[in-house]
Parts: C-alpha cells; sequence; structure tokens
C-alpha cells in the first residue's frame, strides 16, 4: 500500500505506477501520440541547442560539458512536466509487455510511431534555429561548432555508438522512473537534473537528441559562411565534411545509438526492475516495503 505521507513512491509503488502508466499508453489514440511525440522531440531539441549555444566556445572539455549537461535537462523536464512521448523514455514499456500487460506489438508500434514524431520535432527545432541566425554567434563560430558536433557523431564507429547509447539510457531511464517517484514539482525536476547532468558530461549517446544534433549540422553545413568556418576553425576538409548527410546520420548514427538506447532501456534498467518488482517478486517486494 502507498504511504500517502512520503515525500516519494517506493520502488516497488514506482514499478506498479509506471505498468499503469504503459497500459494507459497502449489506449492513447494514435494523432495524440504523433503530438505528444512531436512535443518530445522539441523540448529535446530545445535542450540541445541551448546546450550547444553555451559550450560552444569554451576549450575546456570537462568545463564545456559540464556547461552544457547543466541546460541539457530542460528537454526532459519540459517533457514530465508538460506531456511527451520520448522513444528512450518509452523504452520502459519492456515492463508492462514481462508483467503481461502490454503485447508485444503494442511496444513495437507504440516506439515506431514516437520514434518518427521525435525526429519531426527534432528537425522542425534545428530547422527553425538555423533560420533564426542563432548559427551566426561569435562570428559564425557556432554554426562551425554545430557541423563539428555533428561530424563527431557519424564518426564514432558502431562499438562506440552502441555503447554508449546504453549507457546514455541507463541514465535517461532511470530519470524517469525517478521523476515517477517524485511526488512534487521539485522533486521531479531533481530527478530530471541530476541524471541527465551526468550523461551529457559523460559524452553519451541518445538517439532522439542526436535528431537535432546532425540534422543541425546538416543545415549549418548548407551555408557557405559556417562551412568556411569549420574548415578554418578545427580544419576539416572539403571532402571531409562531404560525409556528414542524412545517410551517414542515419547509418553511422541512428541505428547503433537506436540500438544501444533500446538494450540500456530494456535490459539494463526495464528487465532488471522487472525481476526485482515485478509480479514474480510480488511477495517479496510485499515484505520489503512493509518494514
Amino acid at each position: 500500500m502507498e504511504n500517502t505521507n512520503s515525500p516519494m513512491l517506493s520502488p516497488a509503488e514506482v514499478f506498479k505506477a509506471n505498468v499503469q502508466l504503459e497500459i494507459n499508453r497502449t489506449k492513447m489514440p494514435v494523432a495524440k501520440m504523433i503530438f505528444l511525440g512531436i512535443f518530445a522531440g522539441m523540448f529535446i531539441a530545445l535542450g540541445a541547442e541551448g546546450s550547444s549555444v553555451a559550450m560552444h566556445n569554451i576549450a575546456n572539455v570537462g568545463m564545456a560539458r559540464t556547461i552544457a549537461g547543466s541546460i541539457f535537462p530542460i528537454g526532459l523536464m519540459l517533457i514530465v512536466l508538460l506531456g511527451g512521448e520520448l522513444f528512450t523514455g518509452d523504452c520502459l514499456l519492456i515492463m508492462g509487455v514481462l508483467d503481461k500487460k502490454i503485447k508485444v506489438l503494442s511496444m513495437i508500434r507504440i516506439l515506431i510511431i514516437v520514434f518518427i514524431s521525435n525526429l519531426i520535432g527534432a528537425v522542425i527545432i534545428a530547422y527553425l534555429v538555423f533560420l533564426s541566425g542563432q548559427f551566426g554567434y561569435s562570428n559564425n563560430l557556432l554554426g562551425a561548432f554545430t557541423i563539428k558536433v555533428a561530424m563527431g557523431k557519424i564518426d564514432l564507429g558502431f562499438t562506440k555508438a552502441f555503447t554508449s547509447g546504453i549507457l546514455c539510457n541507463i541514465f535517461v531511464c532511470g530519470a524517469v522512473l525517478m521523476a515517477t517517484a517524485a511526488k512534487d514539482v521539485t522533486g521531479k525536476i531533481f530527478a530530471c537534473f541530476f541524471p541527465i547532468l551526468v550523461f551529457v558530461v559523460s559524452g553519451f549517446e541518445h538517439c532522439v537528441a542526436n535528431m537535432y544534433y546532425i540534422p543541425a549540422g546538416i543545415i549549418a553545413l548548407g551555408n557557405e559562411a559556417y562551412k568556411a568556418k569549420a574548415m578554418e576553425a578545427y580544419g576539416y576538409t572539403a571532402e571531409q565534411l562531404s560525409g556528414l548527410n542524412w545517410k551517414s546520420f542515419f547509418i553511422n548514427s541512428s541505428i547503433p545509438v537506436t540500438l544501444g538506447n533500446i538494450v540500456g532501456g530494456m535490459v539494463c534498467i526495464g528487465l532488471l526492475f522487472w525481476l526485482i518488482y515485478g509480479k514474480k517478486y510480488d511477495k517479496s517486494v510485499k515484505n520489503l516495503t512493509s518494514d
């Protein structure tokens, strides 16, 4: 039984609450899910663009990532407090599947719809940021930095992108569950802030964030001033920059990072959380929570 006087839910209560949210998600109209997915993609992209502005002219990598990490969590905060369907968080649907409350096909359908919707939302923000002239900051250095970030992400290689994706979604799904545990707005904000701060500082890969970072880099590359600045500031050749395109976005980054995010969310968090607090161990959970 939930302790109504507690400022937070217990882990066992979080499991039950999350599964119920997942069941409700399967009953959501497709149009609403699409709009919520676009919402989430936009919110994560806004956190990403703000973090890029903050770090683009800082030489010290640790300091730059720490500052970026303090800004990027606004995306998840907006989703938690205003609503949104985020692909990485929705990997927790696996708990409902394992608990036999959700069908596998329903989970797959939701993940596909949300993934595409997140992409639409993130690309919309990337184009709007480009049109706003923001990439011209610091004598076009922000545009060059945007290209640099995208280049770094498509050049990771499958193994690095995949494992980085796993590590990233351990933090993201942990943050989602912590936000579910918190009963007040302040608790939810802190639950979003610290795990996401650490994943950004660590440089791990998030497929939805990359739906902003890489398309933004591709868009910036189409501007000759930003392209020239990237070649001047970071030593890229025209041949190297030609490798930044939509094909490399999907093949080099989106596929391995998304697979890694799925493993991190479904296996490292979802499966283990179910094994500890799911129906199979319901008696032991009751004993633990009654102590």
